[in-house]
């Protein structure tokens, strides 16, 4: 029998990659599908999913439970912003959110795998499945960083750290040894349009992990689409944290980077 396994999805394709990678090797698969977030695709993947409104912590638990899940895991980000907008939470969700010393990251999420522990629930590396994702260190590109982009690059990094520790965001953009544009809740894309912008193009982005890193929640990502937005935003090096990174489409990812001269280390 096969063993069983719970995948809670959000944003992004990470959840139809883990879905694929479990799978492929030989899980039995549970989708609790964030309607708000989870790309419509999943369906395609298994009769298995259910579609559950973000709030709906009461709901997700109900459906593991009827499933026998007793090990899920995470994929996809849930816009923190989302959080502040329409979410109508149920009573369980509420219950958990009154409790909380602050509305971060870190807490909302710690809390609810908390919470799931306590119901027989094991939330686990959420790229425990697709190590392949995950980067090593070195230069990943054709071009190497200028010197003046190594300068940024170890300027930012400690900046980004110190950032990330405070549970803020996990990039910022520099320019000059000066730190141009930092991400909130708007998202990594977001911000290097913005800090494109401010800093007239030129740009390095650094995209750390949070020390101490949970792996099992808020892992970096990065794309193709993140290079898209580097290209419109004239950003020219993309600095990413080795081994606590995730890269979706590694080849089209490097490809466009080459073909447009930008640089991608991991650190």
């Amino acid at each position: 029998m096969s063993e069983k396994i719970g995948v809670i999805a959000g944003h992004s394709q990470f959840p139809i990659v883990v879905v694929k990678a479990l799978m492929k090797q030989g899980y039995e698969v549970t989708v609790a599908a964030i309607r708000e977030e989870a790309f419509e695709e999943i369906n395609e993947l298994t009769e298995n999913v259910h579609w559950i409104g973000l709030g709906q912590l009461g709901k997700l638990v109900r459906i593991f439970k009827r499933e026998k899940i007793k090990k899920a895991l995470m994929a996809g980000k849930v816009t923190h912003a989302r959080i502040f907008s329409n979410v109508k939470p149920d009573l369980t969700f509420l219950n958990l959110l009154v409790r909380l010393k602050d509305k971060s990251t870190d807490s909302l999420i710690g809390a609810v795998a908390e919470f799931l522990a306590g119901k027989g629930i094991e939330l686990v590396d959420s790229t425990a499945y697709i190590r392949e994702f995950l980067p090593r260190k070195g230069i990943m590109t054709k071009r190497k960083p200028t010197g003046k982009e190594r300068v940024d690059l170890e300027y930012g990094w400690q900046m980004a750290k110190a950032i990330a520790d405070l549970d803020i965001g996990q990039t910022i953009i520099v320019k000059d040894r000066a730190v141009v544009a930092v991400e909130a809740m708007e998202g990594t894309d977001s911000v290097i349009q913005r800090g494109g912008r401010i800093g007239r193009g030129n740009v390095a982005v650094i995209k750390v992990s949070k020390p101490g890193q949970d792996m099992r929640f808020d892992v970096p990502v990065v794309g193709k689409k993140t290079i898209e937005t580097m290209i419109e935003a004239g950003a020219g090096l993309l600095a990413i944290e080795a081994e606590k990174t995730i890269i979706f489409d590694q080849e089209d990812f490097l490809g466009l980077a080459d073909s447009n001269g930008i640089c991608i280390l991991a650190k």
